[in-house]
Parts: C-alpha cells; structure tokens; sequence
C-alpha cells in the first residue's frame, strides 16, 4: 500500500481538476440533453454490487449489475455502434446498424442476427455512461437538480450534477453524473440507494476520444467456421412480450405506462426515469428456474403476493399465477410498497389476449 502511494504521487497530481467549472445545474442537464447524437469512442469500466439471482436466462443481468465490467465502445450514432464486453478468456460484442443487431460470441465462435426488439434485458451497451445518463435523467425535475464538484475523469475536468428524485414511490436516493464541459457527454454516473452509503451501480470512462470512429471499426465480418443463427426474439423479455397472451394495464400501482412503452404488447414500462417498474408475463419454463434461484439468494423473502427480493434501489417480486408456476416478473426502483402493490393490482387483472400459455 505504502509503494502505491509513493508511486501515486506524480499520477495524482496529473488528475486534479484544475478548478470548478463554472455553470448551474440546469444548463449542464441541457448538454448533456443535447449531446446525444455525439459520436465517440473509449474505454468503460462498470461495477456493480446488486446481488441478482442468477438463471439461465438472467445470467448476463446478474453479471452486468453485480461484477465489474470491461467495455470498448465506438458509437457513431445510435443506429451504427460496436460494444465489446472484454471477459478473462474473450469478449462478446454487440453490432448495431440500421437493419439490426449482432451479437458476436468469441469463446463459442457463434454469431447471432437479430432485429432490435422494442424491449430486451439490460445489455452492455445499457451502461455506457452516456446512455445510462439519458435513461436516468429523462423527464427530470429540475427542483431535484444541484451541481457537485468538478472532477478529472478521463483526462477532462468534468462538472457534476446530483438528482435527487422527490418521487415518494423511488427507492434511489441519488444520482451523481459528471459530464465533459463543453460537449455534455456524460463520462461517469454514479447510482444510490437510499440510505446507502456506497453506489449500488458505477460506470466510468476510463479513456475517451471524440472522434467519430470509421464505419470499419462499427462493422462486423463474419470469421470463417462461424456458427450463424438468426432469432426473432433476443432475450426472454422480448420473448414475452411477443408471445404472451396478456395484457398489462395502463396505470400500474399508481404509475402510468411509459409512452415509449405504449405500443408494447404483454409487457408494461411505467414510471420514467429513477422511478419506473417492468412487469414481464413468465411462462413455467422461465419463471420455475428463476424463482428456484430467487428462493435461495440471500435476503429473499417469500411472500403472499410471490417471492420478493431487494437489492440496493432494486427491488424484484415474482407473482404466481393461482393454477400454474407462471407469473409476473415485476422489478424497478420503486419501494417495496409500491412493488407489492403493482403485483396484487397485477393478480387481479389478468386481461387474456388469447388461448395460449405464456411462454
């Protein structure tokens, strides 16, 4: 500890800010609303501490908020962009272009050709500051905002804005978003719960170039002896929101549906921003292994209303439909009240589309 401090010295110095950026909170939010069609690339570090359950189909979830997360990103736009999440023995990478997405698996050579879903899981490309920022901040009040110091983060002195949500109903203390000056690019977001003394979620640029990167660097080729397969559905959520024959309603435990999310079919978003909740229809099939996995993580609880777990900010309850296994998979950061509230208000308005099963 002592050599890393001597050695420290000289690299601590480098990174101080060279002094607070002078601007309010109000006018850093307007540019980091308007840097979303910047183009850059870097290098992202993402640590989480949300002890999720972790099932076949939530594997990548539970590790994407509860590990720490090596990215390459190079973003054009939001139609044309390359992430790769670097593991011990490869990476997997996500293509996106106008026509669609691939996912490249290096340790299984395989490549995956999909459309982009109107809902999916949380992916890499989910963390990159910039983009969890925009999700974060959207419809904001900015009675909630406050400036914080600036600090040097990949190389830029970077003003800071706090949000602290007045919803009653959010189980976020703060957010914390730092931003390159000049542009609005968001390069370090910080999440808390309440009452939490350290982030439950932290993601950071570690280097950054604004530059936009070649259209060679964002395409994707395919190697020679690759697996290909094409799939109409990329994640379980998306699975479900395509084939179960339920419909959510528009207002769930006093939040209205996203308008972002109206056009969704058996899957509802509400809320918006620090405040929102997902319920997702699971079939035997997904929700029996998840709920298996949900029963034995430390802390969960089993409840009247289905299986309940907190996590930081996140909350997570597993309904179970009266005749079957199957049930509503409802998480957000939201209170537990309001949690248990959307699941009771959920079993008694089953609305079927159909006659099939959820899948």
């Amino acid at each position: 500890m002592a050599l890393a401090l001597l050695i420290g010295v000289p690299i601590g110095i480098r990174v101080l800010p060279r002094g607070d950026v002078t601007i309010t909170a109000s006018a850093l939010l307007d540019r980091i609303e308007g840097s979303r069609d910047l183009s850059y690339s870097g290098y992202i570090e993402t640590l989480g501490t949300l002890q999720l359950p972790v099932a076949d189909n939530f594997t990548d979830v539970g590790e994407l908020f509860g590990e720490r997360t090596r990215i390459r990103a190079w973003w054009r736009d939001a139609d044309e962009w390359r992430v790769d999440k670097l593991l011990a023995t490869g990476e997997t990478d996500i293509f996106r272009d106008a026509s669609g997405t691939t996912l490249w698996d290096y340790e299984k050579s395989r490549l995956t050709r999909t459309v982009d879903a109107d809902i999916r899981l949380p992916r890499a490309s989910d963390l990159l500051p910039p983009e969890l920022a925009h999700r974060l901040l959207a419809d904001v009040d900015r009675a909630d905002l406050s400036r914080l110091p600036t600090e040097r983060i990949a190389g830029r002195d970077a003003p800071g804005l706090r949000l602290s949500p007045g919803a009653s109903q959010s189980s976020v203390d703060h957010v914390d978003v730092w931003a390159d000056p000049d542009t609005g690019l968001a390069v370090r977001v910080e999440v808390f719960a309440k009452g939490a003394e350290t982030a439950a979620l932290t993601t950071r640029f570690m280097s950054l170039s604004l530059e936009k990167p070649s259209l060679s660097t964002t395409s994707f080729s395919i190697a020679p002896g690759a697996e290909v397969e094409y799939d109409e559905v990329i994640d379980i959520a998306a699975a479900a929101n395509l084939y179960a024959p339920l419909k959510p309603p528009n207002v769930l435990a006093g939040l209205s549906r996203s308008s972002s999310s109206r056009k969704l079919r058996a899957v509802g978003v509400y809320g918006a921003g620090v405040t929102q909740l997902i319920a997702i229809p699971l079939g035997d099939r997904a929700a029996a292994p998840l709920r298996e996995k949900l029963r034995l993580t430390p802390g969960a609880q089993a409840l009247v209303a289905g299986d309940f777990l907190q996590v930081g900010p996140l909350n997570v309850l597993l309904t179970r439909f009266r005749w079957i296994d199957s049930g509503w998979l409802i998480t957000g950061t939201v209170t537990r009240a309001t949690l248990l509230r959307a699941g009771r208000q959920l079993d008694g308005e089953i609305v079927y589309l159909g006659s099939r099963d959820p899948p």
